[in-house]
């Protein structure tokens, strides 16, 4: 059970506390709700590029890690395509120096042409690097918009193209921030051994005087339902011969979600599952499978991914991966095998909580998305869920007209 008290202030900054007697750490995490999905089609990886420039220098602030490593604190972010997440861990008496740092940079950004260019060349190099440079690296900048013809889920966090990074004034950039980083589009979560009182007192402090600002609103298009098969094939200097196949599901906040995250973890979340079992034990079609949601929170998907065995061939793979599918849409699951998959989740769940920064975030993220109330019953979601659920899941889900495949072929 996760407890926390909740107050806003006046600019429209929604705090959690959340109270732990037991640590002597304390965690601030700030959640801004912006994402890949809030940039232009042709001004893409900005989101990305902020998460970076946070760190370049504030207003009054030029470095931003010093005085919080002088205090014994570290921190770090990262950004999706729906959600910009930072935090810091500190020693709960240097709080302080945290709040102060994070509450400088909402305000204003230094915004100098060194730090621009200094960070726009970082994430060049990681577009590079890990996207255009590694085996399978660009699979996703491709898969993307094979799946998503109309919503901005169909490009990257990176982004679509280092162009579109190399291209970005400084006015541009401006205007992201303001557009998107205020008081009223974040939600700030503090935890740890500390009163309520004294964190409402230095939440005021040193975030009152931040104005609002007004958030650009977001006009995109949902995406319509899929009723055609897609395919597109990469040639690639990779090791080996390779398979993608996506399913759009229900978002986050839908009960897909929890029926899509079993149902993967029956097909390929250990090794005692169906597919890697089939596939990779008893017939060796494949080196490697696996199955994952992406839990965004729009429009989600549900993912199998598998690495070919040498001389077998995609037909034979695909083949052999619908023959488990079917089997999971005709026979209803056992409740024993559900079961097993359901004790792998609260295990995981229970333990993950132990940690404070992953309770402070699982706050941050249930607040932005709305369901704050369902921040402890997730546990309950999943022991609900029957095997004519995810059966039912499976037949609206799983079809080969609703499935978008990539196959990345090994260069000869």
């Amino acid at each position: 059970m996760i407890e926390y008290e909740k107050f806003e202030l006046e600019n429209g900054l929604k705090i959690l506390f959340h109270q732990d007697e037991t640590t002597p750490l304390a965690v601030v995490n700030l959640l801004y709700n912006v994402g890949a999905r809030d940039e232009e089609e042709d001004r893409t990886g900005f989101a990305h590029l902020f998460e970076h420039l946070m760190f370049g220098g504030s207003a009054n602030i030029p470095n931003f890690d010093a005085p919080l490593q002088m205090v014994g604190g570290e921190c770090n972010a990262f950004t999706n395509n729906d959600i910009t997440n930072y935090y810091e861990v500190l020693p709960a008496e240097n709080i302080e120096t945290a709040l102060w740092l994070e509450s400088d940079r909402m305000l204003e950004l230094a915004f100098t042409p060194k730090s621009l260019e200094v960070q726009r060349g970082v994430v060049i190099e990681e577009f590079k690097q890990r996207y255009l440079n590694q085996p399978y690296g660009d699979v996703w900048l491709n898969f993307r918009p094979l799946i998503y013809k109309t919503h901005p889920y169909q490009w990257a966090t990176i982004g679509k193209s280092i162009e579109h990074i190399e291209g970005a004034s400084m006015q541009e950039v401006k205007d992201f921030f303001y557009e998107h980083y205020a008081p009223n589009n974040a939600t700030l979560v503090i935890g740890g051994n500390l009163q309520l009182e004294a964190v409402k007192s230095m939440v005021n402090k040193w975030f009152g005087d931040i104005p609002r600002r007004e958030i650009k609103p977001r006009n995109w298009k949902p995406e319509a339902p899929q009723n055609d098969k897609r395919e597109l094939e990469l040639e690639r200097d990779v090791p080996s011969n390779a398979v993608y196949i996506a399913f759009r599901m229900g978002g986050r906040t839908s009960e897909d979600h929890y029926f899509g995250d079993l149902c993967t973890d029956l097909l390929a979340g250990s090794k005692s599952s169906r597919l890697y079992q089939r596939l990779v034990v008893k017939d060796r079609l494949f080196s490697s499978i696996s199955s994952y949601i992406t839990g965004a929170l729009e429009d989600g998907l549900l993912i199998i991914n598998g690495h070919l065995s040498d001389d077998i061939s995609f037909e034979q793979a695909e083949r052999s991966i619908w023959e488990e599918l079917e089997k999971l849409m005709i026979h209803e699951i056992e409740e024993m095998e559900l079961q097993k998959v359901k004790n792998k989740h609260k295990t995981g769940k229970v333990f993950g909580e132990q940690n404070l920064l992953n309770r402070m975030m699982k706050i941050a993220f249930f607040e932005n998305m709305g369901k704050l109330e369902e921040l402890n019953n997730e546990l309950e979601a999943y022991d609900a869920i029957t095997p004519l659920n995810l059966q039912l899941f499976l037949q609206r889900t799983i079809s080969p007209n609703k499935q978008s495949i990539l196959r990345v072929k090994k260069t000869s």
